[in-house]
């Protein structure tokens, strides 16, 4: 019986030991949801991250509108958005607002008889499409603008994010910029009622509706325009420059930035001065919970080490990582903030 009773209390012992390590394991978990955007640099930077810590960090593309939802009603651990909150959007909801790295939202179009060309739009132009007040490729004012390209007598159908969008957000904020029409008519937000066209969820959906259907145009995020081998729109930029969306263009368009931690870095990089700049540049964000104490620190070790380690992986997937002196005023807000590891 002594035998018996010295087994079991060894088993209990055990299993209470097992137990607490399998909680430890669990808790190396950090989750996070919000803007599609940034969903392949994330994804990308969250693997090597697990190989060298052996710490998951999931991240859920489900919009910037969700990811706000999310970080304000605390079942994330972070919040992502391409829509900046203002600096009183922040503080009235308990959060801290930094941003990650720059991009581009690019017009796409699939317009089999382009080829190898690029169409030009202007942002005129590009208004009038989405409002349906141009309604076929061969319209005069594109005809005006690419008179080298023989343009089709055919029916634009324009596909717009039907969720929560921070990319939607930037493109929409860009158009109120250039087109007083839309500024009126449909203005600047994450959702929008659109005049015109088809609805598909993240840059995902839009990428995949503009591939497989002719005559479309949309507007996604760069890398997806670039990893889904979509023709992009160029565009007349604020100084009457035709520019391509590239890295350099983007850069051009950042030069323009004041990420003052004061305002939490909130900025807008739309239809901003510079010769080559790409106009409808935007950064991107994460949001942060004060009330979630420890766990934040968890979560700006993973983005101190992406911003230390993580620029070339940026680079590669046709993102712009933020310049050192951004990256210094951030590791100063975390700490003036009680977030710093």
């Amino acid at each position: 019986m002594k035998l018996k009773t010295l087994v079991l209390i060894l088993i209990l012992v055990l299993g209470l030991f097992g137990c607490k390590g399998g909680n430890e394991k669990a808790s190396k978990f950090i989750n996070g949801a919000g803007a599609s955007f940034p969903y392949i640099l994330y994804a990308n930077w969250a693997n090597e991250y697990y190989k060298l810590t052996g710490i998951k960090v999931n991240y859920q593309s489900i919009g910037s509108g969700g990811g706000i939802k999310q970080i304000i009603e605390k079942t994330v651990d972070f919040g992502a958005t391409d829509k900046p909150l203002t600096p009183k959007e922040v503080e009235d909801n308990k959060l801290l607002q930094f941003p990650t790295v720059i991009g581009g939202v690019v017009p796409v179009v699939n317009l089999p008889e382009l080829k190898d060309k690029s169409l030009v739009l202007d942002g005129k132009t590009l208004c009038y499409i989405f409002l349906g007040k141009i309604k076929k490729f061969n319209d005069q004012e594109i005809k005006k603008l690419n008179p080298d390209i023989n343009l089709p007598d055919k029916e634009i159908l324009v596909v717009y994010r039907a969720d929560g969008s921070g990319t939607t957000a930037i493109f929409t904020y860009y158009l109120s910029q250039v087109c007083a029409e839309w500024k009126k008519e449909v203005g600047t937000g994450t959702s929008v009622s659109w005049k015109t066209g088809v609805g598909a969820k993240g840059n995902e959906g839009v990428s995949n509706y503009v591939k497989k259907t002719p005559y479309t145009i949309g507007y996604i995020e760069y890398a997806y325009a670039v990893q889904n081998k979509l023709s992009m729109v160029s565009l007349k930029n604020a100084q009457g420059v035709v520019v391509s969306p590239s890295e350099e263009s983007f850069k051009e368009a950042a030069r323009a930035a004041d990420l003052d931690p004061k305002k939490h870095f909130y900025v807008w990089l739309t239809n901003t001065p510079g010769e080559k700049a790409w106009p409808i540049t935007g950064v991107t964000y994460i949001l942060l919970s004060k009330e979630k104490g420890e766990v934040n620190k968890e979560v700006v070790k993973f983005f101190e080490w992406a911003f230390k380690q993580g620029d070339e992986i940026a680079k590669k997937l046709t993102y712009v990582p933020l310049p050192e002196e951004v990256k210094t005023k951030i590791y100063k807000y975390w700490e003036e903030n009680g977030v710093k590891p």
